[in-house]
């Protein structure tokens, strides 16, 4: 007998299109996406958990899934500083 088992933790591929978008995009947004308290990718693996990610996404919205996930503001120099690193590299912050 065999069991269909779904993965939890998925690739970054998988990971895009929960998001909606291409795999090029994802890795282009995903330092962003990680500032804002994105799920990072396992170690390991490389993989992403689904389960964060949801919760991550619910997170963004407390007036509609509750107010005990928040997401949390970062420091703006820290922004700044990222996003002026970013701009030397090349590429968009």
């Amino acid at each position: 007998m065999r069991f269909r088992v779904d993965p939890r933790d998925v690739p970054p591929e998988v990971a895009a299109r929960r998001l909606g978008v291409t795999a090029e995009r994802f890795a282009a947004m995903l330092p962003s996406l990680i500032a804002r308290g994105f799920p990072r990718p396992d170690p390991d693996t490389g993989n992403l958990d689904l389960t964060a990610i949801d919760r991550w996404c619910d997170a963004r919205h407390p007036h509609l899934f509750g107010a005990g996930v928040a997401i949390q503001a970062r420091d703006s120099s820290t922004v700044a500083q990222d996003r002026i690193a970013a701009m030397r590299r090349g590429g968009a912050a």
